[in-house]
């Protein structure tokens, strides 16, 4: 087991190990036993109970959360003539819309968080899947970053927003940024709210059992806060 410091033993004793908390009590917890000098980023993480080998229990989709993430996202756009324009107007950091910014990544620069890209850019963007991909960086429609020219702007300002993607990884977890330590309880809850309702919308048509096994709130450097399932899923419910 790995050591942790003693500002991590100090937190991680002010957490009861078996018992689940509602929401709103979790990421109160989470704020308060947090300790870094840096302003954390709160994580859900869930276990689910699919099988990732499975094609018919895969889960990947995006959410919006109303209150972003608190932190600024770095935009690379792949568009040409009157979208590119478009994206540069939208705010957009980077446009690659020559074979020069492209070969640029290709010889390894990804100073970015997020990319898109119009579909008719997407035979020059795939030639990048190497350098892409493994930083998941590469532009998928599931995620909704392979748009049509005229959407380029809108794409933009999700992002910009706080969209989020989440994907099930190979050991059927799911891992979800909802944003820092320095907001307010009631924020970190709404955003956790978006989440769960998009989680229980992206239920995959082969999931069998139970689909959310269990829910942890942590920050970036504190110990995890379990929640109650069956609570956590029913956040949002109201909005569906």
């Amino acid at each position: 087991m790995p050591k942790h410091g003693k500002n991590f033993v100090n937190a991680d004793s002010k957490i009861e190990k078996e018992k689940t908390l509602a929401p709103r009590e979790a990421l109160e917890l989470v704020k308060n036993v947090s300790f870094a000098k840096f302003d954390e980023t709160v994580e859900v993480h869930l276990r689910t109970g699919l099988d990732p080998r499975q094609a018919d229990q895969q889960v990947r989709d995006v959410v919006v959360l109303p209150h972003g993430l608190g932190k600024t996202v770095r935009v690379m756009v792949f568009a040409q003539g009157e979208a590119a324009a478009a994206a540069r107007a939208a705010g957009a950091d980077f446009v690659a819309d020559s074979d020069e910014e492209i070969n640029k990544i290709a010889q390894g620069w990804t100073d970015f968080d997020v990319s898109i890209a119009t579909m008719d850019m997407m035979g020059k963007v795939g030639r990048l899947g190497r350098i892409l991909g493994p930083r998941n960086l590469m532009p998928n429609p599931k995620a909704g970053t392979v748009v049509q020219p005229a959407d380029i702007a809108a794409a933009i300002d999700q992002v910009k927003a706080g969209r989020v993607e989440f994907r099930l990884d190979k050991t059927a977890n799911i891992h979800v940024p909802i944003g820092k330590v320095s907001f307010s309880v009631d924020a970190l809850y709404d955003n956790m709210a978006a989440l769960m309702t998009a989680i229980r919308r992206a239920k995959p048509a082969g999931s069998k059992g139970i689909y959310i096994r269990r829910v942890t709130v942590t920050s970036t450097m504190g110990p995890g806060v379990k929640v109650e399932p069956n609570s956590a899923m029913a956040m949002g419910i109201s909005q569906v």
